[in-house]
């Protein structure tokens, strides 16, 4: 019986090499919040960014990792940025992202183009960060890639509610007469009458409340408090958009004043610690 490896992911017959050239880099890990960053021949273009709440026990779990072995062997070094807190990390991430585009880090890219949805007349609408600020306009659900990503989602939800693509105005629909999906019992009937439009529309409201955009809780920008037993960061952020990190009051009034448009990652970090008030706030 062939012998059993303790760490299959070693195994040479895989084409799997352990990235010795990368060894000495490990022994500077900290093991504390952060940032790391795979560097290439270039430092112009990074391979990868990532973060944790310990850099040095993700950076090594990433060389036991097969499916990474071709970013490994094109890595010549590894840098990495300490934080206060997991908040922190999580910005700082975002942010150096989208700046530096790295190579291979699929999520967290710029996106041009931000959708969502909104209802007009009772109808939900595909809307886009261009021609409203999502920071400041109510009653909005959903943050999207794409309208074709807004369609796809909007599908699902009636597909999850029994909701009629004809009402809904997905698909065009003959009046009082039931839609296709109503014959496969996947339309509750709002299309010939089995249920009512104002039922069929609450669902709706139920449905789409479980996504919805908050708008910034604040008159302007604020700096949001993150401590650890020795040092104190303050993230300054407007309209849900982070504008980077400060060690003083004075120092975050100072990035107050850049200007600030809705940031769909900014949100998502954000959203629950600031609407919780999990970490203190001060208004700038």
């Amino acid at each position: 019986m062939p012998r059993t490896r303790k760490h299959p992911e070693f195994d040479p017959t895989t084409g799997y090499a352990y990235p010795e050239h990368l060894r000495g880099y490990l022994n500077d890990l900290p093991q504390t919040p952060g940032v790391y960053i795979f560097h290439g021949l270039t430092d112009s273009l990074p391979l990868y960014i990532g973060k944790s709440i310990n850099i040095r026990t993700r950076v090594m779990s990433h060389f036991r990792t097969l499916d990474e072995a071709r970013m490994l062997r094109q890595t010549q070094r590894i840098t990495f940025i300490q934080t206060v807190g997991e908040i922190g990390a999580l910005l700082l991430e975002a942010q150096l992202i989208k700046e530096q585009q790295p190579l291979f880090n699929q999520k967290l890219r710029r996106t041009r183009q931000m959708c969502s949805i909104r209802l007009q007349d009772d109808k939900p609408e595909i809307v886009y960060s261009k021609d409203i600020d999502f920071a400041h306009t109510p009653h909005l659900y959903g943050l999207f890639a794409s309208r074709h990503s807004a369609l796809e989602a909007l599908k699902d939800l009636a597909d999850e509610a029994n909701l009629c693509w004809g009402i809904l105005g997905i698909e065009k629909a003959s009046a009082n007469r039931p839609c296709y999906r109503h014959m496969l019992k996947r339309c509750a009937g709002a299309c010939c009458g089995v249920e009512t439009v104002a039922v069929h529309h609450n669902r709706l409201i139920q449905q789409l409340e479980n996504q919805r955009i908050e708008c910034w809780p604040y008159v302007g920008p604020i700096g949001l408090i993150e401590k650890n037993d020795t040092h104190t960061d303050i993230h300054v952020v407007h309209n849900w958009l982070y504008l980077g990190s400060a060690m003083t009051i004075e120092q975050a009034r100072e990035l107050s004043t850049i200007a600030a448009a809705f940031d769909s990652d900014g949100y998502k970090i954000l959203c629950k610690p600031i609407l919780t008030s999990s970490l203190p706030v001060v208004e700038l």
